[in-house]
């Protein structure tokens, strides 16, 4: 139930401390979580900048419809995804499986082949909205674990990827900004901290079948 506990704890925080700055651990234990999420075949086609720049963040504040969490939070958190996928990540991920679990090629060049098949049918839009939705579950992975590290946070999608494109400068690295996550401390004035959650009852959203 601590669990449970920790996710009713949490909410889309409307007001930072500004005086409050995640540690150095709290940031790697994102860092890893948001390493470790699930994604399709596990290809991992999601990068995550941080942001602790004051200046860049106030930068970014005019392309995020105003919303001061960019500026007020400790750290800003940009999902990425690439801006062109080819077959080569296919190629570099079955590199990885082999240099650490040593696995030999006769057992993987079935699956290798498959995969590189099937994203090479594909084209760049498909393939966009494909790693688009990889990015959505290191979102929510980020967003339960900052709730049982008792870090604050506020998912956001509104905001302007090509500025953000151009002012991290991501074309350089062949990645575009998909979603952003203000993290840090809930400040005692947040109007939102002490209101009660607003869910559906379990029975109005889960579905059994036994």
């Amino acid at each position: 139930m601590d669990t449970i506990k920790s996710l009713q704890w949490r909410y889309a925080v409307k007001n930072f401390d500004k005086e409050k700055t995640l540690s150095t651990t709290q940031i790697e234990i994102l860092k890893n979580a948001f390493n470790l999420t699930a994604t399709s075949y596990g290809l991992q086609p999601i990068k995550l900048v941080v942001v602790q720049n004051k200046g860049i963040q106030k930068e970014l504040l005019a392309h995020s419809w105003k919303q001061p969490q960019v500026v007020d939070a400790s750290h800003l958190l940009v999902i990425c995804i690439p801006k062109k996928y080819t077959t080569q990540e296919v190629t570099n991920y079955f590199k990885l499986v082999t240099e650490i679990r040593n696995t030999p090629d006769s057992v993987l060049n079935p699956f290798k082949e498959f995969l590189t098949n099937e994203i090479g049918k594909k084209t760049q839009e498909e393939l966009f909205i494909w790693n688009k939705n990889q990015a959505y579950l290191a979102l929510g992975n980020l967003l339960t674990v900052c709730a049982l590290e008792k870090i604050d946070s506020c998912p956001m999608e509104g905001f302007i990827p090509e500025k953000y494109d151009e002012i991290l400068n991501l074309d350089s690295h062949n990645l575009t900004s998909i979603l952003v996550l203000p993290v840090g401390f809930r400040a005692e004035n947040d109007y939102m901290k002490d209101l009660k959650k607003v869910r559906k009852n379990i029975a109005d959203v889960i579905i059994e079948i036994n």
